[in-house]
């Protein structure tokens, strides 16, 4: 998998290295010079700077030691707590580091073999879809002979600060991570779907039913080696402001653990297997920590047996990790980002899902109607010249995972933008056999819609009944451009695809067999069943519209005497004047009586001619056509085994 990783501007480590080894030099980057240029763009670093290789800090350097661990890093000058969280995350998850730092044993320093040593590494990042290989020099910023930025607490380890001038680079520059989102680095480590909850808006801290949901939610991602990172609100003038109880506001937090912890002494606690659930999260700062209850040496733990709480490891010094009560968690913190390691294993013990990618771009054109555009659903003219994509539910009900990210733009910065865009989705029920692209909002139904966000990555996850989709992705203001990423997860596959048609293509043989010109959209929204006296129980109908050759079949409601179709089809017709024809059938000839009596109710809807139709059959005979275009046919079970 990452052998195939794009080289970042082109760089490849191997035959970098190799040249460097036969010319017996060290590698120096041309792409991230060892300058001011690499270090920021706006605001000047509060002292003199030098370049340092590993050996000029430390006489034993190391990549690893005493392997990786989440202890290991501290954050350094720049506002990047976001990433070192991130990296105190990556540091548990031995699956995704070795990713993130391949060949790590091969990069490691070998004081037998100094030869090999060329001063050259390289680390790779999940970004926009791919993996990209970035090389770096070991050339890291001092003041003072210390490093400036994100660094070990052992002075002699320095994967933090290679991984974090490899971020660095990707981003232009190290101001460039003067502030971010954890998620974003979990993603650009892992390819995860980050879902943003938000604890203070949803109110967990009072809904004890919505608080031990939640906790059994992150206790799973946590399971399947999923990412979960956090932080605290905080005004401009509140960001790293500590408060009493030890935390601090606009700082992002790693979460390193989350446990139903046993209370209880000896043989007693697992007779009574009695829990509390807790969650451990670590401060980049490696100092700093929660004071309340569960803290390192609260009384509370005077309740967790001596076993129970070697297991957990608690120990009893600053060092920035600390557990907490679940309760005070959701009390306290305000917003979360879960990074969901999403299995599309084809083979697995735990559930798999089918993943759909799609690239795409808002754009803009001198024609409107291709324009690719349109801002969100508050701009009715514009709304439906957005890119659109279409899947199919096929189970009765699914659960869908959908996740749009917009490109990191970060790297702008330094040019004065780099801002993310204000983007959003909306997902609307359409014809089971559109095939084309939207052109009128009214006649669809929206079942969800994200929420419109600045940040990278907006996620949904939404039950949905079986049916034909759209999705349409926009930025929040028409004439906005950019370029996105969206994912599709559902449990079997969605064929999901793009829409870019907007209307059937005229064919060499079209002038033979006509044109289709007119659209017409038919919507079934209901029929109820006159049960019999005698005859109790339910029956299996459904219905099949059917134009010029072309039929739509709904879903069979199982056992019932009033289902609720809600069907709908759309046809481009070549003859306006042939029917359109409904048709009501079972598919249970044993509850065959159920056809005597049926009352096509609610709406069945032409918007050529939007009339009301309702119509009463008291036999199995065809219907009289409605208005020469609209006709229904009540069909039984008998009916359909002869056909």
């Amino acid at each position: 998998m990452f052998s195939s990783a794009v080289p970042y501007k082109n760089q490849h480590y191997s035959e970098l290295k190799r040249d460097c080894i036969r010319d017996k030099k060290l590698f120096e980057d041309p792409e991230f010079p060892a300058n001011n240029s690499s270090l920021f763009f706006r605001k000047p670093l509060p002292g003199y700077v030098e370049w340092k290789r590993p050996g000029e800090i430390s006489s034993d350097p190391h990549l690893f030691v005493e392997g990786i661990s989440a202890h290991d890093l501290n954050q350094g000058l720049v506002g990047n707590c976001w990433f070192v969280a991130a990296c105190s995350c990556l540091a548990l998850k031995p699956n995704l580091w070795k990713k993130v730092i391949p060949d790590h044993k091969d990069q490691e320093w070998d004081p037998k073999h100094p030869e090999n040593y060329a001063g050259i590494f390289h680390f790779q990042f999940w970004v926009s879809g791919e993996w990209v290989d970035v090389v770096v020099d070991d050339r890291l910023p001092t003041i003072n002979g210390e490093l400036i930025y994100c660094h070990s607490k052992d002075n002699n380890e320095f994967w933090s600060a290679l991984l974090e001038k490899a971020y660095a680079k990707l981003s232009g520059c190290y101001e460039s991570l003067d502030g971010g989102n954890t998620g974003d680095a979990v993603v650009d480590f892992s390819g995860a779907v980050a879902e943003a909850i938000d604890l203070e808006k949803e109110a967990f801290y009072k809904d004890q039913e919505k608080q031990d949901k939640l906790f059994e939610d992150l206790l799973k991602v946590y399971d399947r080696g999923g990412i979960i990172s956090c932080s605290i609100k905080a005004q401009p003038h509140e960001i790293e402001a500590r408060m009493a109880n030890g935390l601090v506001k606009g700082h992002a937090y790693s979460v390193t653990a989350v446990k139903k912890v046993r209370i209880g002494h000896g043989l007693l606690a697992y007779f009574k297997n009695e829990t509390i659930p807790l969650i451990r999260m670590r401060n980049p700062w490696g100092k700093t920590e929660w004071k309340g209850a569960w803290s390192d040496s609260s009384e509370e733990w005077s309740k967790v047996g001596d076993m129970e709480r070697g297991n957990l490891g608690i120990t009893v010094e600053d060092d920035g990790e600390f557990w907490m009560s679940f309760t005070d968690w959701c009390k306290f913190f305000t917003d979360v980002d879960v990074c969901r390691l999403i299995n599309t294993a084809l083979l697995s013990i735990h559930k798999t899902w089918h993943e759909v990618v799609h690239f795409g771009s808002w754009t803009k054109n001198a024609e409107p109607l291709l324009n690719r555009c349109g801002g969100c659903a508050n701009h009715t003219r514009t709304f439906l010249q957005n890119p659109q994509y279409l899947f199919d539910v096929t189970k009765e009900e699914d659960e869908v995972l959908i996740s749009l990210q917009q490109k990191d733009i970060r790297i702008k910065r330094r040019v004065g933008s780099g801002e993310n865009l204000s983007i959003g989705f909306g997902v609307f029920k359409v014809e089971l056999n559109r095939k084309y692209r939207m052109h009128d909002v009214l006649t669809q139904k929206i079942v969800a819609t994200s929420t419109y966000i600045n940040a990278r990555t907006v996620f949904m996850r939404s039950m949905l009944q079986k049916g034909r989709y759209v999705i349409i992705p926009t930025t929040f203001a028409p004439q906005t451009l950019g370029d996105y990423m969206i994912r599709v997860f559902t449990d079997v596959d969605s064929g999901c695809r793009e829409l870019t048609d907007d209307k059937p293509k005229v064919k060499c043989w079209s002038s033979f067999l006509g044109y289709p010109q007119v659209v017409s959209h038919v919507y079934v929204h209901g029929a109820e069943g006159l049960q019999d006296q005698e005859s109790p129980g339910g029956a299996d109908p459904y219905v099949i519209i059917s134009c010029e050759g072309r039929s739509v079949q709904s879903t069979i409601k199982k056992d019932t005497l009033q289902p609720e179709f809600a069907t709908s089809a759309i046809f481009y017709r070549k003859n306006p004047r042939k029917p359109i024809t409904i048709e009501v059938w079972n598919s249970n000839s044993v509850k065959d009586e159920f056809m005597g009596q049926v009352v096509l109710a609610g709406s069945v809807k032409d918007t050529m001619e939007p009339q009301r139709l309702q119509l009463r059959k008291q036999g199995r005979q065809m219907a009289d056509e409605m208005q020469g275009n609209i006709s229904l046919r009540i069909v039984t079970a008998t009916q359909l085994t002869a056909m």
